[in-house]
C-alpha cells in the first residue's frame, strides 16, 4: 500500500515538474567580441569622437542621445522594447550585476568552448582550427530522443566546425562561405548558395557577412524545424579589431533587428511559439581604457573577461535587466540550457560543469 502511494505521489510531483517546464526548443546566437558597454550605455562618444569613426557627424544622428537609456534603445530597439519587457538581461556593471568568461585566455575558441562545454579548458588556447576534445551540449543534445538530428549550426566564422568537432559529434555546421548542399532544400536556400559567393568578402574570404549567416540560419529554422540551433554572427569582433566604430554601430544595430525577425517569426510558427526560449550572448568582452582598448581583448587587455547575456522564453520570468550584485559566469551557460530542456548536461570527460543560473529557470 505504501509503495502505491508512494508511486502516485511521485507520479503527481513529476506531472507537475513537467507541467511547469515549457521550453521545447533553444536557439542560441552569439554576438563575437560586442561589449557589455554599448548594450547597456548605447554608443561611445569618446569612440565617436576618435580617429575610430569616419564619419562622426553621421554617426551622431544616427546613434547619439543625451541619456544612455535613450542611446541603448536607438542602437538595439528589440533588446530594449522585448527582452527587457519579457525576458532577462545580465552584465549591467552599472547596476552591480556582472556577467565574465571564466577562462584565462578572454579570446574567441576558448570562449565558444567554455560556452559549449560548460567548462574552461586550459588546452583551448588557440584560435586555430584543433578538433575540440570537449564534448559540446548542442552534440549532448542532439543524442537525446526527440532531438535526434534536429540541432544544427550556421556560423560566419569557419573555426566551428572544429569547435564543435562534428567528426566526432556528428552535428550539422555550415560556416564560412560552405554551400548548403541538401537536394531538399528550399529554393530560397539554393539561392543563397549562389549568392554567397557573390558577395563582397568584407571580413576576408573563410567569414561570411553575417546577412547571409541569418539568412540561411532563418530558411534553414523554417523548412526544417530544429529544436536547438546555433546562430554565430562574427562582424562585430572583426570591425572592432578593425577600428571601426561607425561600422561597428552600424552592424549591431543590423543585427538587433535580425534577432527581432527571428523571435517575431517563432511566435508564429505552431512549433515554436511559446515553446522557446532565445539565449543571446558573447564569447569575450573588450577593452575599454586607454580608449585604443576598445579594439582588443585577451590576457593583456584589462577588462576582456566582462560579458554579458539576455534571455527571453516561456521559463525564464519577465524581470528584465537584473539588478542584483551577483556574478554569472558563461560556463553556467551549457547546464543552464540543458536545464531549460528537461537535461543534466554530463561530459563524457568527467569534468565538472558550470551550474545552471537558477534566476534564468524561474528560480
Amino acid at each position: 500500500m505504501k509503495k502505491i502511494v508512494l508511486l502516485i505521489i511521485a507520479a503527481c510531483l513529476f506531472g507537475e515538474i513537467k507541467a511547469q517546464h515549457k521550453t521545447q526548443n533553444v536557439i542560441i546566437v552569439t554576438l563575437d567580441g560586442f561589449r557589455w558597454e554599448e548594450l547597456y550605455r548605447g554608443a561611445d562618444s569618446a569612440l565617436i569622437n576618435s580617429n575610430f569613426t569616419k564619419d562622426k557627424d553621421a554617426t551622431r544622428k544616427r546613434f547619439w542621445a543625451a541619456t544612455a537609456e535613450e542611446r541603448r534603445k536607438i542602437l538595439m530597439p528589440f533588446f530594449w522594447s522585448t527582452i527587457a519587457q519579457k525576458g532577462q538581461l545580465y552584465g549591467d556593471r552599472d547596476l552591480g550585476n556582472k556577467d565574465e568568461v571564466a577562462n584565462q585566455y578572454k579570446f574567441s575558441y576558448p570562449g565558444y568552448n567554455e560556452i559549449l562545454t560548460g567548462f574552461p579548458d586550459v588546452r583551448i588556447n588557440t584560435n586555430d582550427p584543433m578538433p575540440n576534445p570537449n564534448v559540446n551540449i548542442l552534440e549532448y543534445l542532439n543524442k537525446q530522443k526527440g532531438f535526434e538530428n534536429r540541432v544544427a549550426a550556421f556560423t560566419s566564422w569557419q573555426i566551428f566546425p572544429a569547435i564543435f568537432n562534428t567528426k566526432r559529434s556528428g552535428l550539422y555546421v555550415n560556416s564560412g562561405y560552405t554551400n548548403f548542399d541538401d537536394p531538399k532544400a528550399n529554393v530560397k536556400l539554393k539561392y543563397l548558395n549562389d549568392i554567397q559567393h557573390k558577395v563582397p568578402e568584407i571580413l576576408g574570404p573563410d567569414e561570411r557577412v553575417d546577412f547571409l549567416t541569418y539568412e540561411f540560419s532563418k530558411e534553414y529554422i523554417k523548412q526544417y524545424k530544429p529544436r536547438v540551433f546555433y546562430m554565430g554572427f562574427d562582424e562585430t569582433d572583426d570591425l572592432a579589431h578593425d577600428g571601426n566604430y561607425q561600422l561597428y554601430l552600424q552592424s549591431t544595430n543590423k543585427e538587433d533587428g535580425f534577432l527581432k525577425e527571428l523571435w517575431e517569426y517563432l511566435q508564429t510558427d505552431p512549433q515554436y511559439k511559446d515553446k522557446t526560449t532565445l539565449i543571446i550572448t558573447c564569447d569575450h568582452g573588450r577593452g575599454d581604457v586607454p580608449l585604443e582598448n576598445w579594439r582588443d581583448h585577451g590576457t593583456s587587455t584589462p577588462n576582456s573577461e566582462q560579458t554579458w547575456f539576455a534571455v527571453i522564453g516561456p521559463d525564464t520570468p519577465p524581470t528584465g535587466v537584473v539588478k542584483t550584485p551577483t556574478i554569472t559566469y558563461h560556463k553556467q551557460l551549457a547546464q543552464t540550457i540543458a536545464n531549460l530542456l528537461g537535461f543534466d548536461f554530463k561530459a563524457a570527460a568527467g569534468h565538472e560543469v558550470g551550474d545552471a543560473i537558477k534566476t534564468v529557470l524561474g528560480k
